[in-house]
C-alpha cells in the first residue's frame, strides 16, 4: 500500500482516479448484479439504505443504491470520502457526535443520517474506488457477522468489476484478432502491386458466379487483358517503371469497368475482368471504353515523350453450361487472335 505522505499527493489521487476510470464504471447503465448485492448488504445489515458508491474527482456515484433515490451527490457531504482514506471497514456509529459529519447537511437535514458503515472497494493494484455501504437513520453498531458480511460483499462487488474489465479486454482482443484475420485474408487475396484479386483469389470468385449463374442468375462475361509489348518498357525504362505503368493501367481499369465487374491481376501483365450480368456485347462495350482511355491517357508524362501503351482482349461468355478451365481456355486462344491479328483490339467469341 502507498505511504500516507503518497495518499495525500496529488500525483497519488490522479493515479487512484486512472485506475478508477480503467474499470470503465462510472456513469454505467444499473445492473441487476450490484443490485442483488445492495440487497443482500441491506438485509443482513439490516439497514434502510445500502450504496455501491464510487469517489470521482468532485463527486460520489452510485453504481446501485437502495432508500437513497438519487445517483449521485457532491463529493464535500460524502462520508465515503472519508472512507476510502482507511483500509478494512469505516463504521462511524453516530455521525452527531463525529466532528467531521456533525454538520454534514446529509445529518443535520434530510434524510438525517445517523449510522455508516463502508467497506472500502479497491482495485487489484491496491487503489481505494469507493465503498459498499450500509447507512440509518439511527446510531448503532453491526456485529461481527454483519462486518465480516459487508467486507465479503464488497469483495463481490471488485470481483465483479474485474471479472467485467476482463470480458471487455477479451471482446477488444477477439475484436483484434477479427480485424487481423480480415486484414491477412485480404492480403492472401491481393495482389501486393496493384490492389486487385490475385489469380487465386479470382479463381474462386469466379467459380462462385458460374454456381449462380446455374442456379439461375444471368450470364456474365469474361475477358483477358494483355499489355502489347510489354517488355519494351521494362526493357526502356526499368522494373519500377514498369510497375508504375501496372499501377497506373489499374486504375484506368477501375474508371473503365462497373462497380460490379471484378478485375484481377492474372499475372505479369495479363488481366482479367468479370463481368456480372453482362453480355457479350456489353464486355464489348466496356474493352472499348478501355481502349479510347489508354489511346489518351499517357502510363507516364514524366519523360520526354509521353508514354502510351496497349492492350489486346479476349471476350468470352460465362453461362449455366460453362465449363470453367474451358472458358478461361476459349477466353485466352481469342486474347492471341487479337495479337495475332495486330494487337490493340478486342477479339469476342462468336
Amino acid at each position: 500500500m502507498p505511504s500516507n505522505l503518497d495518499v495525500c499527493s496529488a500525483e497519488y489521487e490522479e493515479q487512484r482516479l486512472q485506475a478508477l476510470a480503467d474499470y470503465q464504471i462510472l456513469d454505467t447503465p444499473e445492473e441487476s448484479a450490484f443490485d442483488d448485492i445492495v440487497e443482500v448488504a441491506s438485509l443482513i445489515c439490516e439497514a434502510p439504505i445500502a450504496v455501491v458508491t464510487f469517489v470521482d474527482r468532485d463527486r460520489q456515484w452510485f453504481k446501485s443504491e437502495k432508500g437513497l433515490g438519487v445517483r449521485e451527490t457532491l463529493l464535500d457531504v460524502s462520508i465515503c470520502a472519508h472512507a476510502i482514506l482507511q483500509p478494512g471497514l469505516f463504521i462511524v456509529p453516530d455521525t452527531t457526535q463525529d466532528p467531521r459529519f456533525a454538520n454534514n447537511p446529509l445529518v443535520t437535514g434530510e434524510p438525517h443520517l445517523r449510522f455508516y458503515a463502508g467497506a472500502l472497494l479497491e482495485s487489484h493494484d491496491g487503489y481505494p474506488l469507493g465503498t459498499l455501504c450500509v447507512l440509518d437513520y439511527q446510531p448503532r453498531e453491526l456485529t461481527e457477522r454483519q462486518r465480516f458480511a459487508l467486507q465479503a460483499l464488497a469483495n463481490q462487488v471488485v470481483a465483479h468489476m474485474e471479472l467485467m474489465q476482463a470480458h471487455r479486454e477479451q471482446a477488444e482482443l477477439i475484436r483484434e484478432l477479427e480485424a487481423t484475420r480480415h486484414e491477412l485474408a485480404k492480403r492472401a487475396a491481393t495482389d501486393p502491386l496493384t490492389g486487385l484479386l490475385n489469380r487465386r483469389a479470382f479463381e474462386q470468385r469466379l467459380n462462385q458466379e458460374v454456381a449462380l449463374i446455374q442456379r439461375g442468375a444471368p450470364p456474365a462475361a469474361l475477358m483477358l487483358i494483355d499489355l502489347d509489348h510489354f517488355k519494351r518498357v521494362n526493357d526502356a525504362l526499368g522494373h519500377q517503371a514498369g510497375d508504375e505503368v501496372l499501377v497506373r493501367f489499374t486504375d484506368l481499369c477501375r474508371e473503365a469497368f462497373r462497380q460490379a465487374d471484378v478485375i484481377g491481376r492474372w499475372g505479369g501483365e495479363e488481366f482479367v475482368v468479370m463481368l456480372p450480368r453482362a453480355t457479350v456485347a456489353e464486355a464489348r462495350h466496356a474493352a472499348d471504353r478501355l481502349h479510347q482511355l489508354l489511346a489518351t491517357t499517357p502510363m507516364r508524362d514524366d519523360i520526354s515523350s509521353p508514354l502510351f501503351i496497349t492492350a489486346s482482349i479476349g471476350v468470352c461468355s460465362l453461362t449455366g453450361s460453362s465449363d470453367l478451365d474451358g472458358c478461361l481456355q476459349k477466353t485466352d486462344e481469342l486474347l492471341y487472335r487479337a495479337k495475332a491479328q495486330g494487337r490493340n483490339r478486342t477479339v469476342c467469341e462468336s
